[in-house]
């Protein structure tokens, strides 16, 4: 099975993004344009709309409309909208902007672009699309991108649905027209997501820092409630940047929600509380992407999981000495982007090693070679194992020093059944000697868990090397 997810990312270590201007946090602010795209009779829709408004609890009314529905997306347009438009017109926002809202809309576009805003595309319907067939989404995205361009003049070169399908972020990628996606809430950064064998750039949104919570039961209550929660993200966020892994900051605003007068003050509050600061960039979706696209273009590397079975097991099965099953359990199990990275890979490869019977377990232990053993001299090693000797100077003994290696290499042997095993690029010649003459007299249970640990410790260095 290939698992789809990615739960590794850019791991414990950020890249740097290289801000501009040495900035040490991006602040990206969307305002949501979907007032007059929402579900309704008159939109040709099934039922009336029942998402993201004042009414907690709302229920579609099939084949009716619903006045307080729309009247509450209304003042978004209205009212809300204009209110937004003052605050941040200042400011290089992102609209996102279902298509045929933005076609009712014709005064608020004119104003978007009066103030250089961004309009990504926010598809063709503020809809759910979790059960429309694959092709009937396609030919929306398709129509969206059309009407689009017919409004505003130019194509999106963003795209966000929001209510998508597991089909959405794929269709965008064969859209083939966007610099990126936003379809994500994966990360606080950038990075690059490949489907088809082609890399598409996601910058990824946020459902935390969005108005949107004013109209779930668990989320903000007033607009302090709303403030408090951007400052403190605001706030590690610059911090984790003055600390050298700058970020970026998602903020979700939407009319009818945030262009309300007592969610708006907060809004303010925070411009305030982020311009008081030196060293914010705020910029938009585009900006960030083409920014990321220049400074970190994609990098075509090697994905283990994505491999052929034969291939996997040529590369990878001599990571633990002559034990290939290894390697093909790997393959045959679970695997995904998780194990694409050096870490990821050795944690699952020590995995099946651990979970092979005890039969198994040794005899990888006996496939080890002796150090510094006629092995070794007669040139018969593996590559890795040969290199590793030779990092430890393990190549290159006195006379003496081969007779005291041979006789502990006896000794150990005799005595546990299977060779001294260490993971030679963390030891030096004499640090390897006196692990073996300390090591040689304890109990062979202890020795056996020992050896077991060096033996994944080693696959570890080998797979770092490897996927390096």
């Amino acid at each position: 099975m290939r698992y789809s997810r990615d739960l590794t990312g850019y791991g414990r270590t950020t890249p740097d993004p290289r801000w501009p201007g040495g900035a040490r946090i991006a602040v990206q602010i969307v305002l949501n344009y979907e007032e007059g795209g929402e579900n309704s009779i008159e939109h040709g829709d099934p039922a009336s709309e029942a998402f993201l408004s004042e009414i907690i609890g709302a229920q579609p009314w099939p084949g009716q409309r619903h006045w307080n529905m729309e009247s509450i997306y209304d003042y978004g347009a209205r009212s809300g909208f204009w209110r937004m438009h003052r605050m941040l017109c200042d400011l290089p926002i992102t609209v996102y902007g279902v298509a045929t809202a933005l076609e009712r809309g014709p005064e608020q576009v004119a104003a978007m672009q009066e103030a250089g805003w961004e309009i990504a595309t926010h598809g063709l319907k503020w809809i759910d699309y979790r059960n429309v067939p694959r092709e009937v989404e396609a030919d929306h995205i398709a129509q969206a991108v059309a009407l689009h361009t017919a409004i505003t003049g130019e194509r999106p070169h963003g795209f966000y649905q929001g209510r998508t399908s597991m089909n959405t972020v794929a269709l965008g990628c064969e859209e083939g027209g966007f610099a990126y996606l936003a379809d994500t809430i994966a990360d606080e950064l950038p990075y690059w997501h490949v489907h088809n064998g082609r890399p598409q750039l996601m910058v990824p949104y946020t459902m935390d820092a969005n108005d949107m919570r004013f109209s779930s039961g668990q989320g903000f209550g007033t607009g302090t409630d709303f403030f408090d929660y951007l400052r403190d993200s605001f706030d590690i966020l610059y911090a984790e940047g003055a600390a050298g892994a700058p970020k970026m900051m998602s903020i979700g605003l939407h009319c009818r929600l945030a262009g309300r007068p007592g969610r708006a003050m907060a809004i303010q509050r925070f411009l305030d509380h982020a311009r008081s600061h030196e060293g914010v960039w705020f910029a938009s979706r585009l900006d960030i992407a083409r920014h990321w696209a220049a400074e970190h273009p994609f990098q075509p590397r090697t994905r283990p999981s994505q491999m052929d079975r034969d291939a996997f097991v040529a590369r990878f099965g001599g990571v633990y000495e002559h034990s290939p099953f290894i390697a093909e359990r790997v393959w045959d199990a679970e695997m995904g982007a998780v194990h694409d990275t050096p870490g990821g890979l050795a944690g699952r490869m020590a995995q099946m090693f651990r979970a092979s019977g005890d039969d198994e377990r040794l005899g990888v232990l006996q496939a080890h070679p002796d150090l510094a053993g006629k092995l070794a001299q007669a040139k018969r090693l593996t590559a890795d194992s040969t290199a590793e000797q030779a990092s430890a100077g393990l190549d290159a003994l006195t006379d003496a020093e081969r007779a005291e290696f041979t006789r502990l290499n006896d000794a150990y042997v005799a005595k546990h059944g299977f060779p001294f095993i260490i993971a030679v690029r963390d030891h030096d010649k004499a640090g390897i000697l006196s692990a073996m003459q300390a090591r040689v007299d304890s109990d062979t249970a202890t020795e056996r868990a020992t050896a077991e640990a060096q033996v994944t410790r080693i696959a570890t260095i080998r797979l770092k090397e490897i996927l390096k």
